[in-house]
């Protein structure tokens, strides 16, 4: 399946994959007078250059003069170095901008190729996750402008809000409300129809920005990955967060590991709502950031024992 682009608004673009499994995230473009303003950037050059053709059209009046980055994960901003050049701004949170180069293409290009020549549950995990895409290539251009709790600016005519709510899915999560059209992209504080990903936490500044997106009211939402939501879409994630947070508290105060909380819970997830989302496997780094929230001695688990965990999960719904 391909990304389509939609005009969500007058001169407001979402450029939407429709399954938004691992690495097969959304961008958006807003046309403003003779300028545009992009949305994040895809895992790959080529994802990203087939986007920018799409937008074609549109940018060969208005060229992209300031870029947006959600947040620092390779899906949000690989393809950043295709479109920032000198004279392109980009945006994100000071908190993002450190994390630009914790997990750089290279590394996840060295992570497929080890797992292409491994016979075991764990690499086809990963090749069928990220061997899809080419990490190939420059680093992403790293953000130009960065702030701290909220931003506001106005580019061709259009009023741009910029909200932070990290620490959540990542230390730095921004959320772009363009109010005059009813719009907001959320980067991944919003995955539709796929399992989210709890990287950083606390659940309780996630839930904040589902309550802050719902009190806007919008009228057309851009999740990070999926198809395109409203205020249901929002209810829908918080309601999982709640549900993994609260899981998680009755599991430890009975005494469970870690592993077994996992386990459990996304055995109880069975014939739910959450049971028929993508990538369910991804309860396991849920349930790990939230014990390190209710346990801070908890001996952190590594990315590849997480991993492991969720290639064992993912090989259960398959049997």
């Amino acid at each position: 399946m391909e990304h389509t682009a939609t005009e969500v608004a007058d001169g407001v673009f979402a450029y939407v994959h429709p399954t938004g499994g691992w690495g097969w995230s959304n961008a958006g473009l807003v046309v403003a007078n003779a300028e545009s303003v992009l949305i994040d950037t895809l895992y790959d050059r080529p994802l990203t250059e087939n986007m920018l053709s799409t937008f074609a059209p549109m940018l060969s009046t208005s060229p992209i003069s300031t870029l947006i980055n959600t947040h620092a994960n390779g899906d949000h901003c690989f393809g950043n170095s295709v479109v920032a050049l000198p004279h392109v701004e980009v945006i994100a949170t000071a908190a993002s901008a450190k994390e630009f180069d914790d997990l750089p293409p290279a590394v996840m290009a060295m992570l497929v190729e080890a797992a292409r020549g491994q016979d075991s549950e764990l690499g086809r995990y990963i090749v069928d996750s990220f061997g899809s895409f080419d990490f190939t290539g420059e680093p992403p251009a790293t953000p130009t402008t960065t702030f701290h709790g909220a931003l506001e600016r106005e580019v061709g005519g259009r009023s741009f809000k910029l909200s932070e709510f990290g620490p959540a899915h990542t230390k730095g999560d921004l959320v772009v409300h363009l109010a005059e059209e009813g719009v907001v992209f959320t980067g991944d504080l919003l995955f539709i129809g796929g399992t989210p990903i709890l990287w950083e936490g606390p659940v309780e500044n996630w839930l904040r920005a589902c309550e802050q997106i719902e009190r806007w009211n919008p009228q057309v939402i851009v999740p990070g990955h999926g198809p395109l939501t409203d205020v249901q879409g929002v209810r829908a994630v918080a309601r999982y967060l709640r549900a993994v947070q609260s899981g998680c508290k009755e599991r430890h105060s009975s005494g469970m590991t870690v592993l077994e909380a996992t386990t459990d819970l996304d055995r109880f997830f069975d014939g739910t709502e959450f049971g028929e989302w993508g990538d369910r496997e991804r309860i396991a780094i849920c349930v790990e950031t939230c014990w390190r929230h209710l346990d801070p001695s908890h001996e952190k688990v590594s990315i590849m024992e997480l991993f492991g965990t969720m290639a064992t999960l993912a090989a259960r719904y398959t049997r």
